[in-house]
């Protein structure tokens, strides 16, 4: 497994967004429409705005994805994060999730934020499991059923 850093504007990039897209309105009892959504526009993951980590399995192929998206106030918000079906079970959500924080923290953030869906189990079993705790609203995302907040640094 390899992660790292993909312009969010390239092929591989978007096609793993519309995976993750086609995947969360399959999932959604009433779908997913980006636009109304919270917003994660390439700009938003490129830096020095934010970031854009691909995963890559042991045969090179791109399975998964995930971005950082300036908050400002030293925080950063995880956003678009999907590992293929196919490669689910594997530790490779656990390590992009590590690799965020750790690009993250490279960045300059004191805190990770994220919301999701209580529809998408696994992905609120594997925020909490990596030390996220849930918290107020800070976006108005129609879909989030979950808002998360992991310090990352102590305030200096």
């Amino acid at each position: 497994m390899e992660i790292r850093a993909e312009p969010a504007t390239s092929a591989l990039a978007t096609r793993l967004l519309a995976s993750f897209v086609e995947e969360v309105a399959n999932r959604l009892p009433e779908g997913f429409d980006p636009a109304r959504s919270v917003p994660a526009s390439p700009e938003d993951l490129t830096p020095p705005a934010g970031e854009f980590l691909v995963v890559f399995d042991a045969d090179g192929e791109g399975i998964g994805c995930g971005g950082l998206k300036n908050l400002g106030s030293s925080a950063y918000e995880v956003k678009r994060m999907w590992i293929a079906p196919t490669h689910r079970g594997r530790g490779y959500a656990r390590a992009l999730l590590g690799a965020l924080e750790e690009r993250a923290r490279d960045l300059g953030a004191l805190e990770l934020r994220l919301d999701t869906s209580a529809v998408l189990a696994e992905a609120v079993a594997l925020y909490r499991a990596s030390g996220f705790v849930e918290v107020a609203p800070y976006n108005d995302n129609p879909y989030a059923s979950f808002w998360f907040a992991k310090r990352l640094a102590a305030e200096p």
